[in-house]
């Protein structure tokens, strides 16, 4: 018997689970930009947070557990031993978890602004 090869989760499916499994995890101000329009590495943008770091690489777990259990792993992510900032790339889709202090700094979603915000 074949076993069926899943196909890795890509686009807005992606961006779904992604946004599902930050949002069980309790992760506020969920933004998603639309870079599609936008000359930009990625397709989709999400940014958000937790309190604390320890619930920012929670939020990083859950989102790694989740799409790997749909066949799609992060070709890259940083930051998970801090847990202060934690990115994970999944190359056309890009998520920042951020605490409220560094996310305030750096404000990526007004470098991105010419992207289109969804809502969630």
């Amino acid at each position: 018997m074949k076993k069926k090869s899943r196909q890795p989760l890509a686009g807005i499916q992606l961006v779904d689970v992604i946004v599902a499994a930050a949002q069980e995890k309790l992760a506020e101000n969920i933004t998603v930009i639309d870079l599609r329009e936008a000359e930009a590495m990625a397709d989709f943008f999400i940014i958000c947070g937790g309190e604390t770091d320890v619930q920012n690489r929670a939020i990083g777990d859950a989102i790694i557990d989740n799409c790997a259990e749909r066949g799609t792993k992060p070709w890259h992510f940083e930051g998970e031993t801090e847990g202060r900032w934690v990115l994970l790339d999944f190359s056309d889709v890009v998520v920042h978890i951020m605490l409220p202090s560094l996310r305030s700094f750096y404000n990526l979603e007004s470098m991105w602004a010419l992207g289109k915000r969804l809502d969630y």
